[in-house]
């Protein structure tokens, strides 16, 4: 039988545009969780700075360091390179071997489309037998991307956001749509406190829910904070 696994979304506090302060965050966020995954916010190391260079994974030695100690594994929010010398927005799968590119955001809206290329669509990795699939902040409100994820038979959809306060309704909603349309667990680490690009506030109040879209745990809405819960 597929043993259990224990998740944690999390919203670290963020410094815009400092990879190495935010990494350093990060770490201790993951040494604190106690979680084999550990979910992190749309682009949680430069914060939501659409001009922030692309971030290599060299430059994330200290999270590899804390899930080396912990065991875990990290998805952290970067601008990453694309193959034709642009950006995505992505979100980067980091263990005790390294850090590597998992993903990117297909649906940009707002300013992004003048900076970053769309990903794909969506894919599923694989930790202890658990099919994950992902997702980044608008793509949890595209039709077309939950059906696809679905389709990929998912046991649970891991999502870093970006939201205002007056969107966690939204926030909500989505998370229950999507655990109810893929017959998964859901978890969705959103952004608390300032991410730089004009946020000055930004949501929190992580959350996972049952595959029936029950909450099962939720951070507050300061930064620093964790919604953490095992599934069986």
């Amino acid at each position: 039988m597929r043993a259990s696994l224990t998740i944690a979304a999390a919203q670290p506090a963020c410094t815009a545009k400092d990879v190495q302060r935010n990494a350093l965050e990060h770490a201790d966020t993951i040494r604190a969780a106690h979680a084999r995954v550990v979910v992190f916010p749309e682009l949680s190391l430069t914060g939501y700075e659409l001009d922030a260079e692309p971030v290599e994974p060299v430059a994330l030695g200290a999270i590899v360091d804390a899930c080396a100690e912990t065991g875990s594994v990290a998805l952290v929010g970067a601008p990453v390179p694309d193959e034709q010398g642009g950006a995505r927005i992505g979100t980067l799968q980091v263990t005790s071997a390294g850090a590597e590119v998992v993903y990117a955001k297909s649906y940009l809206g707002g300013d992004e489309p003048a900076r970053f290329t769309p990903g794909s669509g969506p894919v599923a990795i694989e930790v202890d037998g658990w099919r994950i699939g992902l997702g980044i902040c608008k793509d949890t409100g595209v039709d077309g991307h939950i059906a696809d994820t679905a389709a990929l038979n998912v046991d649970l959809y891991l999502a870093g956001l970006v939201h205002l306060p007056e969107e966690l309704d939204e926030q909500e909603r989505r998370g229950i749509e999507i655990a109810r349309r893929c017959s998964a667990y859901v978890a969705f680490a959103s952004f608390a406190g300032p991410t730089g690009g004009g946020y000055e506030r930004t949501a929190g109040v992580s959350s996972i829910w049952g595959p029936d879209g029950t909450p099962l745990a939720r951070a507050g809405s300061e930064p620093g904070g964790l919604a953490r819960a095992t599934l069986t």
